[in-house]
């Protein structure tokens, strides 16, 4: 079928968390002013999913969400803290080791126009994206739909089957449905499954205002905004998540042994006082330097755990009419900017399909090959980058931890240059190569 910016598509998108969202929006944004698409997007849950941490939202992230009108939402209702730079420290030591910063060379952040970093709750980034997706005409949020079939004709289009029996039908599919993607385990490579990585994560939220006299005030803590806090078992993120700064955001990334089920996962992810008896074994010992730390642990509320997996590197993205964006294509461990990667995905798909129809010469497949050009080598590094953060979270005994902090300063001053280049670039005016 060839595509061309005189036939409006239909396109189903599955998944309406932050990578489905985005697509919907970029979709929208980028496809030819002559043929604006139809979009829906299915959820599998019964409402949007606000469940999660604090993600830190990177230049470049925050670049992309300012151009699909989901940033200024964001700034309208003061979500999110601004960060300059993310600061480095080992538990044991009372100085920092380093930092990585978001400055930029004026200060005002980085790339043409600046932009910092924001730590900001997944709710509230799904919030502005919801609010965003109702002010777009053309996209269509439908909750609770779970996918029970995938028909896809090269010639007829594709047909999505629900468990209510509705069925749901579309020029294109794309898959932003995670790390558990229907769309790959049902169409796209079914053998592709999630493998544990070995690490999980726990979090939850201290508020500032308790009865705990070591963190009564923000000035008490030994950071400034946000940090990363090296241990021997493990690496525990302290952040300010909101203007107010009454509240912590407390994170750890953690060796733990695997279980069997997913079941029994949601029984220990659920288990608040194990995961923060956990994190006190971890960070609160005799020898960690930094009390606010220990008080922070034993005051935060609403623990949480689960586990991170993978997926195996390269694998199947795409047939003739289904293209899988996120985690549902490259889902990896966590290396810093995995929001920013995401959001990249989407609008760098939207702008291939837009280039296709524009050209008019060929079809789905043509933007689908397009677009993997441009993106296969950037999830193949940051394949690279979160397996090297897999080892720097496993446990590690006291050589293992020094050498640890004898390299990060020099890692952080030989990578700087790279991370900026990558923070300054702007993939909805890069070159797309056709």
């Amino acid at each position: 079928m060839h595509i061309s910016n005189e036939t409006p598509l239909e396109i189903l998108i599955l998944g309406g968390g932050v990578a489905g969202l985005t697509a919907a929006m970029a979709l929208a944004k980028f496809s030819p002013e002559s043929a604006p698409p139809k979009i829906r997007v299915f959820e599998i849950r019964p409402k949007p999913g606000v469940i999660g941490g604090a993600v830190n939202l990177t230049p470049n992230a925050l670049r992309l969400l300012d151009r699909l009108d989901v940033l200024p939402i964001m700034r309208e209702n003061n979500y999110g803290m601004e960060i300059d730079a993310i600061e480095i420290f080992s538990v044991y030591q009372p100085v920092q080791l380093g930092e990585s910063s978001f400055r930029g060379p004026e200060g005002k952040g980085l790339g043409n126009p600046p932009y910092k970093a924001l730590r900001v709750t997944r709710a509230d980034v799904m919030k502005a994206l919801v609010e965003a997706v109702e002010k777009c005409p053309n996209v269509e949020f439908t909750c609770g739909k779970r996918t029970t079939k995938i028909d896809e004709d090269a010639e007829t289009g594709i047909t999505l089957t629900f468990e209510d029996g509705t069925t749901a039908h579309g020029d294109m599919l794309v898959g932003c449905d995670g790390i558990h993607s229907a769309t790959r385990l049902k169409h796209v490579e079914p053998e592709r499954k999630e493998i544990y990585s070995g690490i999980a994560n726990a979090f939850g939220f201290a508020p500032l205002n308790k009865d705990n006299p070591k963190i009564q005030d923000p000035s008490q803590l030994h950071f400034y905004k946000t940090a990363i806090n090296f241990a021997r078992r493990g690496m525990m993120l302290s952040s300010f998540y909101e203007p107010t700064k009454t509240s912590v955001y407390v994170g750890g990334v953690l060796q733990v042994p695997e279980i069997e089920s997913r079941d029994g996962w949601k029984v220990r992810g659920a288990d608040q006082e194990a995961t923060k008896q956990d994190m006190r074994e971890r960070f609160a010992t005799d020898d960690v330097v930094f009390d606010d730390l220990k008080a922070l642990i034993d005051t935060a509320e609403d623990w949480f755990m689960w586990p991170i997996s993978t997926l195996p590197p390269g694998g199947r993205w795409a047939t003739e009419r289904t293209m899988l964006l996120g985690d549902a294509a490259h889902g990896m461990a966590p290396q810093g900017e995995a929001t920013g990667i995401v959001l990249e995905d989407t609008v760098l798909f939207a702008r291939c399909l837009a280039r296709q129809q524009e050209l008019g010469t060929g079809g789905f497949k043509n933007a689908f090959e397009a677009y993997e050009r441009l993106r296969r080598d950037r999830i193949n590094a940051a394949f690279t980058e979160s397996g090297a953060v897999i080892k720097t979270v496993q446990d590690a005994g006291w050589l293992g931890h020094k050498i640890k902090c004898f390299v990060v300063p020099w890692f952080l001053w030989f990578t700087s240059g790279k991370r900026e280049k990558h923070f300054t670039e702007d993939v909805t005016t890069s070159d797309l190569g056709f």
